[in-house]
């Protein structure tokens, strides 16, 4: 069964800071086909930020998987998606909290050069 993993904003801007491959590390981590996704509000929070243009380029090189969400709030999105074959790749701490007591897994950045799932 294919994993959606949905990429949190920060976890982007974090990635892209800390020269992490994406794509290299999920796969090294997973044992199974996955899809990488963002909400479109993902898209806005871009907007303005350090790297945005990068950011944009990235996520258009890795066809990043766009679901249309009517939240204006990343978290929120986030927080209303069916669990079933979903990872929540993010360096949100109260949004890791939430996603742990829905057990929810969970993708983050050990020592600023790979990922990990919680």
């Amino acid at each position: 069964m294919v994993k959606n993993i949905i990429l949190d904003t920060n976890f982007i801007l974090d990635c892209i800071k800390f020269k992490i491959d994406i794509k290299s590390e999920i796969s090294r981590i997973l044992d199974e086909n996955f899809i990488l996704s963002i909400f479109t509000v993902t898209k806005r929070e871009l907007h303005n930020k350090k790297n945005e243009n990068l950011a944009l380029q990235l996520l258009e090189k890795m066809n990043v998987n766009i679901i249309d969400t009517s939240s204006h709030n990343v978290d929120s999105a986030i927080l209303s998606l069916d669990n079933n074959n979903t990872i929540v790749a993010t360096a949100d701490k109260k949004l890791k909290e939430k996603l742990k007591n829905r057990n929810i897994p969970i993708l983050v950045i050990r020592e600023k050069k790979h990922l990990k799932l919680v």
